[in-house]
């Protein structure tokens, strides 16, 4: 099974959700990238994951357009920015979902606050693709 997860600045939620995917089936070649890749993957992000004991921390943004041209059982969108600008792909892609999650990095508040969205979203994830029929 190859699955791409897609986000805008693949730093936060694709991460998030390429950890889970690879976690509960290492047999699945999965990938992450963005429509507009940010300098690195949030440092929340990778805290979080760990909390639920999932290593994100040697991931890294990259651009969707690596992955154009390949197959793909899977092309997941996370959020709604790479929903509506996602690129065609010219090889094959199976099937496209777009299963959206709020952006956490977005949060403004104290720091126990923000740690909460990110704990939230990371359990919205987990849950979602725990649950999803691949």
């Amino acid at each position: 099974m190859k699955i791409l997860i897609l986000c805008t600045g693949n730093s936060c939620r694709s991460q998030m959700a390429h950890g889970f995917i690879q976690a509960f089936n290492p047999d699945f070649d999965v990938h992450s990238a963005g429509t507009s890749p940010a300098p690195q993957v949030n440092p929340k992000a990778v805290e979080v994951m760990a909390e639920a004991g999932i290593d994100i921390s040697t991931h890294y943004p990259k651009n969707v357009d690596i992955y154009l041209d390949e197959e793909w059982d899977y092309v997941i969108t996370v959020c709604g920015g790479a929903n509506e600008s996602c690129p065609n792909f010219t090889g094959k892609v199976a099937t496209r979902l777009h299963i959206g999650f709020d952006d956490p990095s977005d949060a403004i508040g104290n720091d126990d606050y923000v740690m909460s969205e990110f704990r939230r979203v990371r359990d919205e994830i987990k849950l979602k693709f725990t649950s999803f029929n691949y």
